[in-house]
Formats: structure tokens, sequence, C-alpha cells
């Protein structure tokens, strides 16, 4: 008893929070139709304690998972016995129940085919061609290399400047004398592009051209910059990897939309109810 009533908490949680999806939970290798519990007549599956699983949602994160398989058992355990319950006092045959009935399994037959006719017929060729048609022609925006030594004063720039037009190195310059924390790094700040950089040093780094530096000291709430232009290049189209998610699911999309047109062409749809029907075709109005 003391053991039940201990669970009693954790499994009233659980129910509480009954959640839409979990997409998959390791449970265990067993199959199917192997039968877990009996709850009168009624058997419980493996396969129940999966659909258990999904219906739980993510809200079966909240508890280790070696508490799972016993959480989920428990909660079928449960809803047998209400629904043993309701079916003895006729509740599977009241009109409003059916109408529940008919609704989840509209659906359920909704989620199925949007799972196998749909989501899982798009293959890995189709977002690779997909991937291969967006970014075909990609051109992206125009990144630079630029290394730059910051000092206090501009004095101190305009020498580093004079050292630099006798022919010293600029790396050597920027770790010997650069107070930025690029300096140990002799002053390399990377690629970036616009936007990236306050604008008086933007303007001036983006007005050189590679292996040129600034002539004049450029002064930002930092301090003194002189900056040497390394490098500009396009960035490069993404990996398929990284897209490959959107990808995916544009393409869904694009082929849920020309399913439903195709449906609504194979179905009358009539709307009776003339608010509704005449609700999108209205102009929205204006602020």
């Amino acid at each position: 008893m003391l053991r039940n009533s201990l669970r009693r908490p954790v499994k009233a949680l659980a129910v509480s929070f009954l959640a839409l999806t979990l997409g998959s939970a390791s449970l265990s290798a067993a199959e199917p139709d192997d039968v877990v519990a009996k709850v009168g007549d009624a058997v419980i599956t493996e396969a129940d304690i999966a659909f258990a699983a999904q219906d739980l949602g993510q809200e079966l994160q909240r508890f280790p998972p070696a508490q799972w398989r016993q959480l989920l058992l428990d909660v079928m355990i449960d809803m047998e016995l209400l629904a043993l319950a309701a079916r003895k006092d006729g509740l599977d045959r009241d009109p409003e129940f059916q109408k529940q009935l008919e609704f989840l399994e509209l659906r359920a037959l909704r989620n199925a085919y949007l799972g196998q006719k749909i989501n899982s017929a798009i293959t890995d060729d189709d977002v690779k061609a997909a991937y291969e048609k967006e970014f075909a022609d990609f051109e992206g925006p125009e990144e630079i290399n630029a290394r730059h030594i910051l000092v206090k004063e501009k004095a101190e720039a305009e020498a580093i400047i004079k050292e630099l037009d006798g022919g010293a190195d600029f790396v050597e310059l920027a770790k010997e004398k650069s107070t930025g924390p690029s300096g140990p790094g002799g002053g390399d700040l990377g690629y970036f592009g616009k936007g990236q950089m306050v604008p008086p040093f933007e303007e001036a780094v983006f007005a050189l051209e590679p292996g040129a530096y600034t002539k004049e000291p450029v002064e930002t709430q930092f301090g003194w910059h002189v900056i040497k232009l390394e490098d500009k290049r396009r960035q490069e189209k993404p990996a398929l990897d990284s897209v490959e998610a959107n990808l995916r699911q544009q393409l869904m999309r694009e082929r849920y939309d020309a399913r439903m047109t195709e449906l609504k062409d194979e179905y009358a749809v009539e709307i009776l109810d003339e608010k509704l029907a005449n609700a999108g075709n209205e102009a929205p109005a204006s602020e």
C-alpha cells in the first residue's frame, strides 16, 4: 500500500500532462504484440505502451528513463480501468462522445496521410535536388579578412604607419604595440561582413584593397586603429547538412499545398456559413 500511495502523485501528474508528440522513445526491443499486462478481458501490449509514449509527449522527459516503462504501464492500466467503467455506464454510446471519437479518427487519419504519403515520401535525393536548385546561382555577401593595431593616441598610430611605410612587418608590430585583444595574434580579426564592425572602422577597411593598410589613423570609441586588409571573398553556399531540415520542411509545405489543391478539385467544398464563406475574401482593415 505504501508503494502504491507514493506512486500515485507521479501517475496523476503524468496523466494530467498528456501531450502531443514524443518523436521516438527508446522503451524496449520487445515485439509490438507482446502482452505486458491484462485488465479484465483487455490486454496491454508493447504497441500500446509505444502509443502511450507518443501521447505523453515531451512531458515524459520530466522523468528518468528508467521509470518510463512503469509510468506508461500505470497510465495504460488506469485508462483501461476507466474505459471499462465508462462502457459499463454507457458513456461510449453518448452522442457527444461519438462526435469526439469521430474527430479523433479524423485527426488520426489526417496525421497518417501526412506522415505516410507526404512527409515520408520525401527522399534524400529530393532534398539534394532542392538544395542544388536553391543554391545553383548562390552568391553570398562579401566578407573580408583584416588585421588591426589598436593604440590609445593618434600620434602612436601615426608613428606605426611610418614604420609600415618603412617596411616594418604588420603582424610583428601588432604583437608588439596593439592594446586590443587581437594583438597577440598579430591583430587578426578573421573574416567578417558589413555591419559587424563600428562604422568608422568598417568604412575604412572596406575601402582598402587586399594587402593595403590605412595611411591615416582611424578613430573609434576604442581608440586609434591602423588597419590592414588581407583578403576579400564571397561567402560560400551553406553545406547541405546545415540547411537540410529547412529544405525538407519547405518540400513538405509545397507538397502539402499541391495535394490540397488536387483534393479541392476532386471533392466539392461548400461553406454554408455566410460569414465564414466571405471571411477569406474580405480585404484587411486599413490601419
